[in-house]
């Protein structure tokens, strides 16, 4: 049977990884995590697992297939939804955001491609930064936010569950035949999470990931993580990226499945809170992000939408470039992206309302926290409403306008 704890070590950044495997090679790790039990208490013996990306997850080609400890397949126990967002206040929280698409473009021309397919200025990235940039119509009504890493020899497109294979479609649809451009979902070959919350910087200095911190939001970096069993197995290669796709604070793991599960318990394992899924729409509505179905439709555009900074204004031509430089020139933003904090719940889709007039409608709703309260998001007409107007949702319900903290931080430009 296995005698000793199972154990990951992060160590520096690194562009390329050993495909040996020493077999009893000793090193101090940076962080243990909890050994592995059966039901029966006794320490489940590790199997072998294959590492097998093709496409790779980050920007190593070709990734040599290795042995890596199996994962044991059990989940992690999530905190309550109260206490899982006050930790994401006061301390940290840690979220699986697996069923997030993951696309990746490679290509000589990819650069020059997705600067012409989405709103944001990819020719002015390098090696390391990312952005945030959007997927519009032609007309530019919102498709999906998407969270850009700029590698070496590829960038990795982060996208909603439900836009994934349409996007992915849809980029391959525009790609010519003189084009150098190559689209893959890596979405089931790479798992991903997210660390978040302010104690979130003191777990990765715990974690010899420090140099992160306080790097611009989209900036990522490779890293190479080690399972220490009876053997080290050094070498599996880690993405860690500042910023989530709630918040520009926090970060962002993508990573093999084979390593998921044991870099959560790890997180875990330094005071991170696990999150479920349902505090995670929870937290998304609280933060005011945008989601496909919801916000971002055809009836929204990406102005409307609030989401300046995902879009250049002196860049050339792009697909929904000429409607947005009309809705600049001419003030033709009708309406806008609001927080509403209710008086009580009320459906999504439910019409608003000032004075008896239809202004807007909901378009998210949680019943919140005991903090916040019921709280839901919506687009009502600019002039019909401002921060800390009072509407009407539905028949009675109260709400009053709030700014999100997701748009906070991306004002529209001055008019100078």
């Amino acid at each position: 049977m296995l005698s000793h704890p199972t154990s990951i070590s992060f160590f520096s950044p690194r562009r390329s990884f050993p495909s040996a495997l020493p077999s009893h090679k000793l090193q101090t790790p940076a962080f243990c995590c909890p050994q592995k039990k059966s039901k029966t208490g006794s320490l489940l013996s590790p199997a072998a697992l294959p590492f097998d990306l093709s496409p790779p997850p980050i920007d190593l080609d070709p990734l040599e297939t290795a042995a890596f400890p199996e994962e044991d397949g059990t989940p992690d126990a999530y905190a309550s939804a109260d206490e899982a967002l006050d930790a994401f206040a006061n301390g940290a929280v840690v979220v699986d955001l697996s069923d997030y698409g993951r696309v990746r473009v490679s290509g000589e021309d990819r650069i020059q491609f997705l600067h012409n397919q989405t709103t944001a200025n990819f020719e002015c990235l390098g090696e390391g930064q990312g952005c945030d940039t959007v997927f519009v119509t032609p007309t530019a009504r919102t498709i999906d936010i998407s969270h850009a890493w700029v590698m070496n020899n590829a960038v990795i497109l982060v996208v909603s569950p439900m836009t994934c294979g349409s996007i992915t479609e849809m980029l391959k649809k525009y790609i010519f035949f003189s084009d150098k451009v190559e689209i893959q979902d890596i979405t089931e070959k790479t798992s991903m999470c997210a660390l978040l919350g302010p104690k979130s910087s003191k777990i990765m200095d715990e974690l010899n990931l420090g140099n992160l911190t306080g790097k611009a939001y989209g900036s990522h970096e490779h890293y190479s993580v080690s399972f220490l069993l009876i053997f080290e197995v050094d070498g599996m290669p880690v993405t860690v990226a500042v910023g989530s796709t709630v918040s520009v604070e926090g970060f962002t793991f993508m990573m093999s499945p084979a390593a998921a599960g044991a870099i959560r318990k790890a997180l875990i394992g330094h005071g991170a809170v696990p999150m479920s899924p349902d505090a995670w729409e929870t937290l998304r509505v609280l933060q005011g992000r945008p989601a496909p179905g919801k916000e971002l439709t055809e009836e929204f555009n990406v102005l409307e939408a609030g989401l300046w900074r995902a879009v250049s204004f002196n860049k050339g031509c792009y697909k929904g470039q000429e409607t947005i430089s009309r809705l600049v020139t001419y003030d033709g933003i009708k309406q806008r992206f609001w927080g509403i904090r209710l008086s009580s719940q009320v459906a999504p889709g439910s019409i608003i309302t000032v004075d008896g007039k239809k202004v807007g409608k909901l378009t998210s709703y949680t019943d919140g926290t005991k903090a916040s309260g019921p709280f839901g998001l919506g687009y009502i007409k600019r002039r019909a409403a401002s921060e800390g107007d009072s509407v009407t949702v539905g028949d009675t319900v109260v709400g009053t306008l709030v700014e999100v903290p997701f748009l906070k931080d991306q004002p529209p430009p001055s008019k100078a």
